[in-house]
């Protein structure tokens, strides 16, 4: 409804006008259920995923490359930072990860 109080046009002319089924009121088509099936897509998307790593990736080797890097990551931290890593972990937002050996 506008501010002078008269519906604008396509707005119903009171407000329990609204909460009526759409086939009751002039103007408002009806919803329909509408359903897209995207996994012969998903298949496709990985396919060229799979493709673009090439036949050498090797997904095991990739975690563990991910692991080591996150170790470095949270090693070597100054007193400040290793008191926030802690309450991070302690608040379980981060897991508890670094023996605190690596090079800074």
């Amino acid at each position: 409804m506008s501010s002078h109080g008269r519906a604008l046009p396509g707005e119903p002319d009171e407000p329990a006008a609204a909460s009526r089924p759409a086939a009751d009121r002039p103007g408002v088509l009806p919803l329909v259920d509408l359903d897209v099936d995207l996994s012969s897509h998903e298949l496709l998307r990985r396919a060229h995923v799979l493709d673009a790593l090439g036949p050498d990736w090797d997904p095991v080797a990739a975690l563990r490359g991910e692991e080591a890097a996150y170790e470095l990551l949270y090693s070597g931290l100054d007193a400040e930072q290793q008191r926030m890593y802690d309450e991070l972990v302690s608040a379980g937002v981060l897991p508890r990860r670094g023996g605190g050996d690596a090079a800074a």
